[in-house]
């Protein structure tokens, strides 16, 4: 009796098997269609390489192992002098190897710095939307890696120096000049305790010295400190201007960035952010002096570009672990994801993630044609602070949903939903917050206010028909026009976003656009997910095809 009992406790049922060793990319139908859509649909077999071993247990388990594993800050070492070293976990770095190896860091460009051209951006953004369902935290310096060298095009012998060890696949994690290394990462130290945004209110300050500069001063937030260089900002004679810094100087010797500590972040934990001292730091400038916002502006518009894909894919996560837990549950004798209510949310939510995959891609499709295509340049510059906005905004709340949808088991932290709502505040707050954003559409309207005209008329036309499309696009014109047009700023990207989700949605899925129109531009979406009105045949076919059944 006693034995049956303790059986009856301790057996496990009516729980959903572990979601790993798939395939992301083959099971995500709406990315395959959307990466297809934007031109990458020679790399279907490359990208399912790549999703079936992102979707493995074993780079699952290196994702948990780097984040419950901290970074640990090693000031000096045994014999008392300074280092200035982080130490990770081996996890962490096999994440990074395995980026490297597929060429998330540096696959849009060339041996020589240049744009690859074709549909490297659509390709290298799959992969870099799929990475971030698996672990997103090292994904910080893989970024910036990849950014840097668009800030790097204003120096072009500096950038023919540092291509043949960036634009390697190798991940070398030694601490030691970047020279000798088989390849390099690289970070960016903007941010100072007084001025956070505001960046012209650093204090920072470059001296120079012969032909470099020695840089005294601080940065309240430098994420990934173990990169090999970083661009950094700092006051010169000259006006706030952009610098290379590496951590060795070219004698050899350790670079004079003294850091604090690492930040106790909310998320984001398996990489670290640091508060750092220059102390007489060697540098070399980029760009001209006073033209240090222009030049690493040139980097942030493709970290925009990444805190998007990001988003997107830690909401696509969140919905394949929410309907792969829900398919498998039993509740009141029928399977969780067959309750009518669970129908209806989940299926808002996959219509969410229809949209917000559509439109990164088709975001990425504009940084692959932008080179040589003006409007797509201006697509780019317009778009790319209005689908971070959206995104990257709206994940969170996604994502506590989809927690939802697994009760408790979502809300422990042995799942990765946990984790990843835990990740997805940052992507909103890193290269400019929610409300930067909004300044930035106002300033590319200014600035191009005709080119930016054109944009809105192509939406227009990418979205004949679609119900609501016409009353918000005059919402957003009128609203761009009036004299107090910051106020309602928010209101107008978000709408924007959302024009744009629909436009980019019709060129993958006219049905399933047709459906995110009428109920996010047509009538006001409610505040939570499933307070919407879909047939059962919408219901189903949005399910199927955000998870093969």
């Amino acid at each position: 009796m006693t034995q049956s009992v303790l059986s009856a406790t301790t057996d496990v049922f009516n729980q959903s098997p572990p979601f790993e060793d798939i395939d992301l990319f083959s099971l995500d139908r709406p990315l395959m269609e959307a990466v297809a859509a934007n031109g990458g649909g020679g790399a279907q077999n490359e990208l399912a390489e790549f999703g079936r071993h992102w979707g493995s247990a074993a780079m699952a388990e290196r994702g948990r192992l780097a984040n419950e594993n901290t970074p640990k800050l090693k000031t000096y070492d045994a014999r008392g002098y300074r280092r200035d070293v982080v130490e990770f976990h081996p996890a962490y770095h096999e994440l990074m190897a395995h980026s490297a190896h597929a060429g998330v860091h540096n696959a849009t460009w060339n041996d020589k710095g240049e744009a690859a051209g074709g549909a490297s951006e659509v390709i290298r953004g799959a992969k870099f939307f799929i990475a971030a369902q698996v672990e997103t935290g090292h994904l910080c310096p893989i970024t910036m890696t990849r950014a840097a060298v668009g800030a790097l095009s204003v120096d072009p012998a500096l950038r023919a120096k540092v291509m043949p060890v960036l634009g390697t696949r190798a991940y070398d994690p030694t601490f030691a000049p970047w020279w000798t290394k088989r390849g390099m990462t690289m970070g960016m130290g903007m941010t100072e305790k007084q001025g956070g945004t505001d960046v012209r209110a650093n204090i920072t300050r470059a001296v120079r010295d012969g032909d470099v500069y020695r840089i005294t001063g601080h940065k309240w937030f430098m994420s990934a400190p173990m990169c090999d260089a970083f661009l950094v900002l700092a006051q010169a004679e000259g006006g706030l201007t952009c610098f290379f810094m590496p951590r060795f100087q070219p004698d050899g010797s350790v670079n004079g960035l003294h850091f604090q500590r690492l930040k106790d972040k909310l998320g984001n934990r398996s990489n670290a952010s640091s508060e750092v001292l220059f102390e007489n730091a060697y540098a070399l400038r980029l760009g001209e002096e006073g033209r240090g916002v222009p030049t690493i502006i040139q980097m942030v518009s493709l970290t925009r570009q990444d805190c998007a894909l990001a988003s997107a894919g830690l909401v696509r996560s969140g919905l394949a672990h929410a309907l792969h837990h829900t398919r498998h549950r039993s509740v009141f004798q029928k399977h969780l994801a067959d309750q009518p209510l669970m129908k209806s949310v989940l299926s808002d939510m996959a219509l969410h993630v229809e949209a917000s995959t559509a439109l990164v891609m088709r975001l990425c499709r504009s940084f692959d044609r932008a080179p040589h295509d003006k409007a797509e340049a201006t697509y780019m510059r317009l778009l790319t602070p209005v689908v971070k906005y959206w995104t990257c905004k709206s994940a969170p709340g996604f994502l506590y949903e989809a927690m939802e949808c697994l009760g408790g088991n979502g809300y422990v932290e042995e799942g990765i939903l946990a984790r990843h709502y835990r990740e997805s505040p940052v992507n909103a707050i890193w290269e400019g917050s929610g409300n930067v954003m909004c300044l930035d559409v106002l300033r590319a309207l200014s600035r191009e206010a005709d080119a930016a005209a054109d944009v809105l008329r192509g939406l227009v036309d990418q979205t004949k028909g679609l119900p609501g499309v016409v009353e918000a696009v005059g919402f957003i014109a009128k609203a761009f026009r009036q004299a107090d047009a910051e106020r309602v700023a928010r209101l107008a990207v978000e709408k924007l976003a959302l024009v744009a989700a629909a436009a980019s949605l019709n060129e993958v899925s006219p049905k399933h656009a047709e459906l995110f129109a009428a109920t996010r531009l047509a009538a006001d979406h409610g505040n939570l997910y499933g307070a919407v009105d879909l047939a059962d045949s919408n219901i189903r076919g949005l399910l199927d095809r955000a998870l093969p059944a």
